[in-house]
């Protein structure tokens, strides 16, 4: 069972890698870049102080605890227990595999982007009740970053579908946790 797993997930690195679209690369690299964000996180931010004012803190605080947990759990647990190469990194896949632009750590199960960018998804889709539509547009650019980890060759689609999975846990735990938390602190859940 888990070699054909395995070569499902070959397969479909296969169709997503890079190859034959350079005009995709620019695109690809930068949904995987950090810094990129920064102006997006920041509009995250005042999201959060529009709609609780003064205790935007108490969201704040629990989306950084998700993202918190979902990276130490895939880049602290998962990468040094399973000890799965990354695509990039694998000998026997130097013909099949593009690297696109550089290759990361030396471990990629499970993908720390794709857990960190759908904890933070699922936690803001569940917060924007009122604003559905941004936090749908969340929701798809969590599955772009994921996307762009297969495409540019440094995960396997497997390492970003079990990230997105730890990270959807983590935000809605921490979602839940933070409207326990504001009931103690007697604030509404507008």
């Amino acid at each position: 069972m888990i070699e054909f797993i395995k070569s499902i997930d070959l397969l479909l690195l296969d169709l997503i890698n890079g190859t034959g679209r350079p005009f995709l690369d620019p695109i690809m690299i930068l949904l995987s870049g950090k810094f990129v964000w920064i102006p997006i996180y920041l509009y995250l931010i005042f999201l959060l102080y529009d709609q609780y004012g003064k205790r935007f803190w108490v969201p704040l605080l629990f989306i950084l605890i998700s993202l918190t947990l979902s990276d130490q759990f895939t880049s602290s647990f998962m990468k040094p227990y399973f000890q799965r190469l990354r695509p990039c990194l694998d000998e026997s896949l130097t013909i099949i595999v593009e690297v696109v632009k550089g290759c990361g750590g030396k471990y990629g199960f499970a993908s720390s982007h794709a857990a960190n960018t759908m904890g933070l998804a699922v936690f803001y889709l569940l917060l924007l009740k009122k604003k559905k539509m941004l936090g749908y547009a969340i929701f798809i650019w969590a599955l772009l970053v994921g996307y762009s980890r297969a495409y540019l060759g440094v995960h396997y689609p497997g390492d970003v579908i079990v990230g997105f999975l730890v990270g959807a846990f983590f935000g809605y735990l921490c979602y839940q946790l933070h409207s326990l938390a504001l009931k103690k602190l007697g604030y509404s859940l507008t």
